[in-house]
């Protein structure tokens, strides 16, 4: 209840500041608007189904292009954790390019692949592999030998030894890498979005700027930051809580 209370009273403050600067007018209405402006291009979007339609069409390349990275990024990951040959020569290279921005595969996705779908799609999965597979190579490194031993013991070899053995040992790790893939590639599809018309909510964002329609701007920004919110709490949250739970390391609900 008191968490509920703390939530209501900063989110009270920040509305209330926002409608004191509105109202003020620093700036133009057409550059900063007030709540219920935005509110209205909230209202406007859902009614005409073009909110809808862009949640869709995002929703559907970000389910393609970060299931495509995590199945090659699990994969790679294996790879890498298993062979001293792969991890001297590409473990090396996937550490150095995680520091490379998302957005610096806009112009090679555009190059290759032209305006179409594939580019957007080759953003995203580029912007969350890296994060996936470094997870999975750190999570089978970090798997004690006692594990493995124990398994083969018991009569548990090849892929056996990897669906019940290592991948469940490695799962805090591998949750972890998922997580933050998922907002990699998240943040790489709204880029993606924006450099061309996609129908997709990047494109939003991009048309509400074209317009000096600075309302709808924040209304799919709010739309952006709400969807991530709701997959990290449905999801990510919840896979997190049970394996805490499962290893010991939180209370029991």
């Amino acid at each position: 209840m008191k968490r509920t209370a703390r939530y209501v009273l900063f989110y009270s403050v920040l509305i209330a500041a926002w409608v004191i600067l509105a109202k003020l007018k620093v700036w133009p209405p057409y550059i900063f608007p007030t709540p219920w402006g935005v509110g209205e291009a909230l209202w406007a979007g859902f009614a005409d189904h073009s909110f809808w339609i862009a949640i869709a069409v995002s929703m559907k390349r970000m389910l393609i292009g970060y299931g495509l990275s995590v199945v090659f990024g699990m994969i790679l990951g294996l790879g890498i954790a298993n062979s001293k040959f792969l991890e001297e020569t590409v473990g090396g290279l996937l550490v150095s390019l995680q520091s490379l921005p998302s957005i610096c595969w806009l112009p090679i996705a555009v190059l290759w692949f032209g305006l179409t779908e594939k580019a957007i799609l080759f953003v995203v999965v580029m912007g969350s592999l890296l994060s996936v597979t470094i997870s999975m190579e750190t999570g089978r490194k970090q798997l004690p030998k006692i594990y493995s031993m124990a398994g083969r013991n018991l009569g548990a070899g090849g892929f056996q030894l990897l669906l019940h053995v290592t991948l469940p040992a490695s799962l805090p790790y591998i949750v972890t890498g998922l997580k933050q893939g998922w907002a990699f590639a998240w943040r790489s599809l709204i880029s993606g979005e924006m450099i061309f018309v996609s129908l997709g909510l990047g494109q939003l964002l991009m048309m509400g700027r074209d317009l000096n329609d600075m309302s709808q701007v924040i209304a799919v920004m709010i739309l952006i930051i709400a969807l991530g919110y709701i997959v990290d709490g449905l999801v990510f949250k919840t896979v997190e809580k049970r394996l805490q739970e499962r290893w010991g390391l939180a209370p029991a609900s």
